[in-house]
């Protein structure tokens, strides 16, 4: 069955807002013009499209749209247990904002943790803000993926609970509005992006597992 092409969080929003807009008819049709396009963009906003997901053995593609503002190595120890190798990406209020796994594997691992809602192209984010974390078991490797709120992002969204089984590209959640996705990889993977670049969820190859 193919999925709707608009997320189902939107609608809350489509509702009100069309809602609004309905009422400011009695008022004015240019009232009502503000509301109206305002739901229209959300709808465009929570858009949800197929993606072709690459095949192939140790590949990770990007959990997310957007533009990678830096690959770093670090130390993880909330999942990972030692060093690796971090891809961030920004997601513009321009962006699809689902998120999708990187790799196929089994959640073990997911938090999350309150914090502030510092611009997201902002460094630092990923360690100040407002955050969801999801850990997976890709073989005998461990890849963990960070959602987290931007300046307008007020809302994250994890549907999967520990246990569960996500296939590479698969979506898992969704953060509203500016936001930024990370993703830890371990030592020793070959990384394919580099700051700067243009990444699409589920279909850009950003990486390949050591083997």
């Amino acid at each position: 069955m193919r999925r709707p092409i608009i997320a189902r969080e939107a609608w809350p929003f489509v509702i009100v807002l069309f809602l609004i807009a309905l009422v400011a008819l009695w008022l004015h049709w240019a009232v009502a013009l503000v509301p109206g396009l305002l739901a229209l963009f959300v709808l465009w906003f929570f858009r949800d499209p197929e993606r072709a997901v690459p095949e192939g053995e140790r590949l990770v593609v990007s959990p997310a749209d957007g533009r990678v503002m830096f690959v770093r190595e670090v130390e993880e120890p909330r999942f990972m247990g030692g060093k690796a190798i971090l891809v961030s990406i920004f997601l513009s209020v321009f962006d699809v904002h689902i998120n999708r796994a990187p790799v196929a594997g089994e959640v073990r691992y997911r938090e999350y943790v309150p914090g502030r809602f510092l611009a997201a192209w902002d460094d630092s984010v990923g360690e100040v803000n407002e955050r969801a974390y999801l850990g997976l078991v890709a073989g005998p490797h461990r890849i963990l993926v960070s959602q987290v709120a931007g300046l307008l992002a007020r809302r994250i969204v994890t549907w999967p609970k520990v246990g569960a089984r996500l296939e590479r590209g698969e979506r898992f959640g969704l953060i509203r509005f500016g936001s930024c996705t990370q993703v830890w990889l371990p030592p020793g993977s070959e990384i394919l992006v580099r700051a700067g670049d243009r990444v699409l969820g589920g279909k850009t190859v950003i990486g390949r597992l050591p083997q």
